[in-house]
C-alpha cells in the first residue's frame, strides 16, 4: 500500500507493482562451509548452541558494556626497515590511521571514496500533502495487534479502541499547521509517521525562525510523569557529534482530542535524503539493485564513528537502519534518537525493526548491547549493497556467498558481513572502532581490486614482513626458486608478528628483540627471570621460528591457562601463534583452517590472508586469490607478489602474468632488484611439457632486463648463463632471431651466443666454492665455445 515490498522493504524496480526480482532460496539457508574454529589451546571452539563458532573466542564485555580487550599499537619506526612505516602510539582511539589517496568531499569514505553529492532539500517541500498512516502499518501500541483495518468494504478507522485489549489508538496528526507548541514552535505540517507518532516540521520563532523537527515522546496527562520522562531523556541534549542530529529541547502540548499532554523532542531539521531513499531512487533510475559497494562502506564508516561516540557515552542507538541515516550535501547524520537508551537500562522499551533486529531480541535475553548495535550496521550494509529478502527468507542471516555475485567477487567483504551479523552475539564485533578499523581495510582492498591501484596502510595489529620469502634465493641468482614451494620455516619467520600491548613494560624493547635472529632471541628470552606477557608471546614466536616446537607448544598452553585462571578474555594472538606452530610443524591442512578462522576474525588485515595463502599453497590448494588480494592492496608485502608470480608459472605456465606481477614491485623497495632478477628467470624458465615454450621475445626481454640491472656479481653471471643457455636451446631447435638482433651486447646468432656463454661460464667459475666446481664450469665453457681453427 505504501509502494514498498513487504518482504525486502524496497520499491519496485519499474513503475509496476511487481515484487523485486530476488532469487528464491529453495534449499535450507546455510552459510558456506567453514573450517573448524581454533581456540587459544589449539582445540576446536564451539558456540553455546553446539554450532561451530567463528574460529576465535568471543571478546566479553565489561560491567559497563565496554569491550575488554588488549590495547593495540601502530608499528614502530624500526620495523619500517623491514616492513611498514609508522609511528608508535595507541591505535585504539578510533582514528582511521594510515589513510591514503585523494581526499574526497567531507569525511565520507575515509578520504578514499567520492560519494555523489546530495542537495539539501527545501524543508517546505518535505511536508506531506495528505498525512495518513497506511492501514497495514496500524497496530495497537499496547498489544501490537492490528487495528484500524478495513472490514466489509468499509475503510479502517483512524481513531478508536483496540478490539483485543481496549487501548485507545489514534493515527491522526495531533498538531496542525499554525499550532504553536509551548508558544515557541510554529507547526508547518507533517513530515512522516514514526514508531512514537507523527513527526512535524516547525519553525522556532524564538531563535531566528530556524527549521526544527518535533517528534512524539510520550502521551500522558500526568505532569509529574512527563517531567520524569523528560528528565530521563534529557541526556540526549548532551549528545554533540557531527554525524548525529542535534536535540534542542523537550516540550509538551495538549492533545486536541483527549486533552492529555503530548510530549515532543525538538531537534534540528536535516535536509537531504535517507539511505533508503537513495537506494530506491537508484532502483527506479535503473542504475542497479544496490548502491555501489564503496559508497555503502563509506556510509558505514561514518555511522560507526557516530555509534562509537554514543557507546563511549554509555548509550545505545538500538534501532539503526537505512531509514535513520540522511545524507545532506557532504555529510550524513543519524536522525532518529527515539530508541536511544542507556547501556545499563534494562527497563525501557526497546524499538527494533524486523530484518535488522538481532536474533537474541526474540528471546528477550539479554537486552540491547553494543554488539547488537553493530549487528544492525552489518545488516544495513547487506541490504544496501545487494538485493535479498532480508525480512522473510533471511531475517537473521546473510545469503550463501555463491548466490550473491558481489560476495563472490569480494571475499573479505563477505567475511566482514558474516562476522558483523553472526547469530552468536559473542562472535560479532564488540567495539565500533574495531569494526571500523577492519572495514577500512576491506575498503582498501575493494578499491584496489576495482582500479588496480594499491591502497597501503599501517596495520594497528601486525608488524610488516620480517623478510621476503624467495628474495634470498633470487639474490644468489638461483633459477629454480619460482617453481619451489615456500619453506615452512622461512615462511613462519617472514610472516608479520602481532604487535604488543603498549602498556606492557617490555613493549619498548619489541623492535630490538625482533632485530635478533630467532635462535638468539629464544636463548635471550629463555634467560629472562620475570617475563612479562609480551615477552612470553615473543618467546613463543622465537621458538616456533627456530623450530623448537615442543617448548613452544608447552608455553602456549601455559599462557592460555594463566589467562583462563585470571578470568581474562582469550587473546586472539594465541590463535595466530597456534597457526604458525602448525605451519612450522608441516600440518598444512590444520594451519590453513587456523589462518582461515583468523581471516574471519580480522577480515581487513593482510597478515591472515598471507598466512592462509602460504598454508593453502603448501597443502596443494588454490592460493592465488589470497596472494592477489594482499598484493593488489599493498605492494609492501612482497612475499605475496612472489607467491602470486610463482603460482602463475607453476599452475598455468604463464610467464607474462608472472612478469607483470614482479614488475609491480616498487622501484624504491629493497626487493626491486630481486624482483627484476626473478622476472629474468621467469622469462626463460622452462615450465614443462605441454606449456608454452620460450619465445624470442622472452629471450630478448630477459637479456635487456639483465643489462639494465648492471649487476657485477655471481648473480649476474648465473643469470647470464641462464639467458644464454635458453637462447642456445631455442636456436638449436630452429629458431630464427630478427636480423641484427643483439643479446647481451653480442650478436644474437649461434656464434655470438656461444661466445658470450663461454665467457659467462668462465666468470661464474671464479665464484665456485671449490676447485672441483671451478673445473666443472670451465669444462662447460669449453663445451659451448664456438668452433674455431685454434
Amino acid at each position: 500500500m505504501d509502494g514498498f515490498c513487504d518482504q525486502c522493504g524496497m520499491a519496485p524496480t519499474e513503475t509496476t507493482t511487481s515484487a523485486p526480482d530476488v532469487p528464491a532460496q529453495a534449499a535450507p539457508i546455510h552459510s558456506a562451509p567453514r573450517p573448524a574454529p581454533v581456540g587459544a589451546n589449539g582445540e576446536a571452539v564451539t558456540s553455546g548452541n553446539g554450532d561451530s563458532a567463528r574460529g576465535l573466542p568471543p571478546t566479553p564485555s565489561g560491567p559497563s558494556g565496554a569491550v575488554v580487550s588488549r590495547p593495540v599499537a601502530t608499528s614502530g619506526s624500526r620495523r619500517s626497515l623491514r616492513g611498514r612505516s609508522g609511528s608508535k602510539g595507541s591505535g585504539h582511539s578510533g582514528r582511521l590511521s594510515g589513510r591514503s589517496g585523494t581526499s574526497a568531499r567531507g569525511m565520507l569514505g575515509a578520504g578514499m571514496v567520492q560519494v555523489p553529492f546530495v542537495a539539501t532539500r527545501d524543508p517546505s517541500s518535505a511536508i506531506m500533502r495528505r498525512p495518513e498512516v497506511p492501514e497495514d502499518e496500524r497496530y495497537c501500541g499496547a498489544c501490537q495487534q492490528p487495528v484500524g483495518r478495513s472490514r466489509d468494504g468499509r475503510a479502517g478507522r483512524t481513531e478508536g479502541f483496540c478490539r483485543s485489549c481496549g487501548t485507545r489508538f489514534s493515527f491522526t496528526p495531533k498538531l496542525n499547521p499554525g499550532d504553536r507548541v509551548q508558544g515557541q514552535y510554529e507547526v508547518l505540517g507533517c513530515l512522516a509517521h514514526g514508531g512514537l507518532g507523527w513527526i512535524y516540521l516547525a519553525r522556532d520563532r524564538n531563535v531566528d525562525d530556524r527549521w526544527v523537527v518535533l517528534k512524539g515522546l510520550l502521551n500522558t496527562g500526568d505532569l509529574e510523569a512527563y517531567q520524569g520522562a523528560a528528565a530521563e531523556r534529557s541526556f540526549l541534549a548532551g549528545v554533540e557529534h557531527p554525524n548525529i542530529v542535534k536535540i534542542y529541547n523537550f516540550v509538551r502540548h495538549p492533545d486536541p482530542v483527549s486533552g492529555m499532554d503530548t510530549g515532543h523532542i525538538v531537534m534540528e531539521y536535516v535536509g537531504g535524503k535517507s539511505l533508503k531513499e537513495l537506494l530506491v531512487e537508484r532502483r527506479k533510475e535503473g542504475s542497479g539493485d544496490a548502491l555501489p559497494l564503496e559508497q555503502v562502506i563509506a556510509y558505514a564508516l561514518e555511522v560507526l564513528r557516530a555509534l562509537g561516540y554514543l557507546h563511549n557515552k554509555g548509550l545505545l542507538f538500538c534501532d539503526f537502519k537505512p531509514d535513520n541515516v540522511i545524507q545532506s550535501e557532504e555529510q550524513i547524520k543519524l536522525i532518529d534518537l527515539g530508541g536511544v537508551r542507556r547501556i545499563d537500562d534494562q527497563i525501557s522499551p526497546v524499538y527494533a525493526t524486523p530484518g535488522y533486529r538481532v536474533p537474541e531480541a526474540e528471546l528477550r535475553d539479554p537486552g540491547p548491547t553494543i554488539a547488537a548495535d553493530l549487528y544492525t550496521v552489518g545488516r544495513s550494509m547487506a541490504v544496501l549493497s545487494f538485493p535479498f529478502s532480508f525480512v522473510r527468507e533471511h531475517p537473521h542471516t546473510i545469503p550463501p556467498r555463491h548466490t550473491v555475485p558481489l560476495l563472490e567477487e569480494h571475499e573479505s567483504y563477505d567475511r566482514f558481513l558474516r562476522r558483523a551479523t553472526d547469530p552468536t552475539m559473542g562472535n560479532r564485533f564488540q567495539d565500533a572502532n574495531e569494526m571500523a578499523e577492519q572495514l577500512t581495510g576491506v575498503l582498501r582492498e575493494v578499491l584496489a581490486h576495482q582500479d588496480g591501484q594499491p591502497r597501503p596502510a599501517t596495520s594497528n595489529q601486525f608488524t610488516g614482513e620480517n623478510f621476503t620469502a624467495g628474495a634470498d634465493s633470487v639474490s644468489t641468482g638461483r633459477v629454480d626458486w619460482l617453481l619451489e614451494l615456500p619453506d615452512p620455516g622461512e615462511a613462519v619467520a617472514a610472516l608479520p608478528v602481532p604487535l604488543p600491548n603498549p602498556a606492557d613494560p617490555a613493549a619498548d624493547q619489541f623492535d630490538d628483540f625482533l632485530d635478533m635472529p630467532p635462535a638468539d632471541l629464544a636463548q635471550t628470552l629463555r634467560l629472562q627471570a620475570a617475563a612479562t606477557p609480551e615477552i612470553q608471546l615473543l618467546h613463543v614466536w622465537a621458538l616456533i621460528a627456530n623450530g623448537d616446537l615442543a617448548e613452544a607448544g608447552r608455553h602456549l598452553h601455559e599462557i592460555a591457562d594463566e589467562q583462563r585462571e585470571a578470568n581474562q578474555p582469550t587473546d586472539w594472538r594465541l590463535a595466530w601463534y597456534w597457526a604458525l606452530y602448525t605451519l612450522r610443524e608441516g600440518q598444512f591442512t590444520d594451519a590453513r583452517h587456523r589462518f582461515d578462522a583468523l581471516y574471519n576474525y580480522l577480515p581487513g588485515e593482510a597478515a591472515p590472508k598471507l598466512g592462509l595463502a602460504i598454508a593453502s599453497e603448501l597443502e596443494g590448494q588454490n592460493a592465488a586469490s589470497y596472494y592477489d588480494a594482499v598484493w593488489t592492496t599493498d605492494h609492501t608485502y612482497v612475499s605475496a607478489g612472489f607467491g602470486l608470480a610463482r603460482i602463475h608459472l607453476s599452475a598455468n605456465g604463464d610467464r607474462s602474468q608472472a612478469v607483470r606481477v614482479l614488475d609491480t614491485v616498487p622501484q624504491f623497495s629493497i626487493f626491486f632488484i630481486p624482483a627484476q632478477m626473478a622476472a629474468i628467470n621467469a622469462r626463460v624458465l622452462d615450465t614443462g611439457p605441454g606449456r608454452p615454450g620460450v619465445t624470442v621475445e622472452d629471450i630478448i626481454d630477459a637479456g635487456a632486463r639483465l643489462e639494465r640491472l648492471g649487476l657485477q656479481s655471481e648473480a649476474h653471471s648465473r643469470l647470464g648463463v641462464r639467458v644464454l643457455t635458453s637462447a642456445l636451446t631455442w636456436l638449436s631447435e630452429g629458431g630464427q632471431p630478427p636480423p641484427d638482433a643483439v643479446l647481451l651486447d653480442d650478436a644474437f646468432t649461434e656464434t655470438g651466443v656461444r661466445a658470450r656463454l663461454e665467457n659467462a661460464f668462465r666468470d661464474l667459475a671464479r665464484f665456485a666454492p671449490n676447485e672441483r666446481g671451478a673445473y666443472e664450469l670451465i669444462d662447460k665453457a669449453n663445451a659451448v665455445r664456438p668452433r674455431t681453427l685454434t
